[in-house]
């Protein structure tokens, strides 16, 4: 049996990342595009026993898996005294002004009034 990685708060975040790709519409239109067929050796996607044949979707620009992961912590896990607990209509409110620095609406440039107010 092979050794089960650690449960930390990065694999966590990384397992939703790559569900969440496994389930998006993008992969779903490559794949559909292609007609399940692998475009180096034109093999079909098979289920039929003995010869099983999966077919994945690769990005020929990588992913930067501890980047994206990065950003989840920089825009969204963020600490608890950069976060604001408010009503839903406050809530909607302060997303629909416009910031006085940038002109728009949910402006998150780090220093922008809106988000100090």
């Amino acid at each position: 049996m092979a050794k089960r990685q650690p449960n930390t708060p990065r694999s966590r975040i990384r397992a939703a990342l790559r569900q969440l790709w496994l389930r998006s519409r993008e992969r779903a239109a490559a794949l559909k595009a292609e007609s399940y067929t692998c475009e180096e050796c034109n093999r079909k996607q098979s289920k039929a026993k003995g010869k099983r044949v999966d077919i994945e979707v690769h990005h020929l620009d990588g992913v930067e898996w501890d980047h994206l992961i990065n950003e989840v912590y920089r825009v969204l896990l963020v600490n608890p005294d950069r976060l604001q607990v408010l009503c839903k209509e406050c809530h909607a409110e302060k997303i629909n002004t416009p910031c006085d620095v940038h002109g728009v609406p949910d402006c998150q440039s780090k220093g922008c009034e809106i988000w100090t107010k």
